[in-house]
């Protein structure tokens, strides 16, 4: 303000002026008995000269001395102390009007600000245009609420930048692994994360610490390395937000991310071994699974149809054994009406049934020759055959004619019949 003022005035001081200050060459001009104007400035004389065209642009006058005398061997008119004092009073109001215009501040879209009165927290303002009383009455402190924050445990950056004194953890079986993890929150409470702790980020690290190896400690190495990974991370958030809480930080945790879970390097090797052994066994036993499930299902099988077989057998042989006993008690009975009958008719039906399955050859006993015939069940089969060869050829010609039966066979069974039921009444009055 004071400089465009002084531009307005037409007043040019000029510091860089190579003169300005010279002492040497007053010293010089001195000496030489030049004139005393051609030496530098004077300050009150340019004091007066600012007031002067400062009293001008405000429209005051200049007043003559009280002496009355300007043309003597006076210094000039002398400066306006009430167009000085409306200066200093107007330079006074720009400058309070720029101390309370540098109390005003913005607050961006998802951050909070907080207000302090001389340290002291006051109020928390939300997006948009804020003001508050200028310093050092009041000052602000803007927090991002909105903006995901990520805090690494066990290494920096990258994971081959490894914290060793981080990351290396003991198990439950007293086994040590190497975890890697990041842990991403959120602020909630901008006052409490403001001013409950001093180091934010080392404080949500070192918390992060504390509750995995809690988390770790009670888990064996094989359930951290594997198959419990995200049961570790998720009761990891769980106890650090349960310690951010009760310590009053005012984040939230919003993931835990593992992103690497391994045994340490010197002992890597081994572990290696040690898990190749692991799968080789799993491998052998599922196949020996894969076997006993294929043959074990068979062999139930095989025994199941033996079982059935058998009780088919037993039940086969038992209803043959009734079925025989029943057809025993029956032909007792009828054994006892007509014994003579029925022993008759009972050994006929065994010998049909002897001869029927055996070869007959026919011999003439009464009259002792030797003279053999040839087998009458050959007679018969060849009979049979001729028979049936014409009988086809006769149905084929007549369809309607009925199938006559061989008539040269039939005197041959009636004299076995004859002879076989006149030996049995041999036999039975013998």
């Amino acid at each position: 303000m004071l400089v465009s003022l002084l531009k307005k005035t037409g007043l040019k001081l000029s510091l860089n002026d190579p003169r300005w200050g010279n002492r040497k060459d007053d010293g010089k001009k001195a000496q030489e008995g030049k004139k005393p104007g051609e030496g530098p400035p004077d300050l009150d004389q340019l004091w007066r000269d600012f007031n002067q065209r400062l009293n001008a642009f405000f429209g005051q006058k200049n007043r003559p001395d009280n002496g009355g005398n300007n043309n003597g061997g006076g210094s000039g008119p002398r400066p306006d102390m009430k167009g000085a004092g409306i200066t200093a009073g107007v330079v006074g109001v720009i400058a309070v009007f720029i101390w309370l215009a540098s109390g005003a501040f913005i607050v961006q879209e998802g951050q909070n600000g907080v207000v302090l009165t001389f340290g002291k927290y006051s109020h928390t303002t939300p997006a948009g245009f804020n003001w508050r009383w200028p310093y050092p009455f009041q000052t602000d402190e803007t927090v991002n609420v909105s903006q995901v924050r990520t805090v690494e445990v066990g290494y920096r950056q990258s994971l081959r930048n490894k914290q060793a004194s981080e990351s290396l953890m003991l198990t439950d079986d007293e086994n040590i692994i190497d975890i890697q993890f990041a842990v991403q929150y959120t602020l909630k409470d901008p006052v409490a994360w403001l001013f409950n702790t001093r180091d934010q980020e080392d404080t949500l690290r070192q918390v992060a610490e504390t509750a995995i190896r809690e988390v770790v400690g009670r888990s064996k190495m094989d359930f951290v390395l594997y198959e419990g990974r995200e049961k570790v991370a998720y009761d990891t958030q769980q106890l650090m937000q349960q310690i951010l809480d009760r310590y009053k930080v005012g984040a939230v945790i919003t993931n835990v991310t593992m992103q690497a879970v391994q045994p340490p390097e010197q002992v890597q090797a081994a572990f290696d071994d040690a898990v190749k052994a692991g799968q080789d066994r799993e491998r052998q036993k599922n196949e020996g699974q894969a076997y006993a499930n294929d043959v074990i299902p068979k062999a139930r099988g095989a025994a199941f149809r033996l079982m059935e077989e058998a009780a088919a057998y037993s039940a086969m042989v038992t209803e043959n054994a009734a079925g025989n006993a029943s057809r025993f008690k029956q032909v007792l009975v009828e054994y006892q009406k007509a014994p003579v009958v029925t022993r008759d008719r009972m050994y006929l039906e065994t010998m049909q049934q002897v001869f029927s399955s055996a070869s007959k050859v026919m011999v003439d006993a009464k009259t002792g020759s030797n003279l053999l015939y040839l087998p009458l069940d050959k007679l018969i089969a060849q009979t049979a055959a001729t028979d049936a060869a014409a009988t086809a050829a006769r149905a084929a010609a007549t369809p309607a004619a009925n199938t006559v039966l061989p008539q040269e066979a039939m005197p041959t069974v009636e004299v076995n019949t004859r002879r076989d039921s006149r030996s049995s009444r041999e036999r039975e009055s013998r």
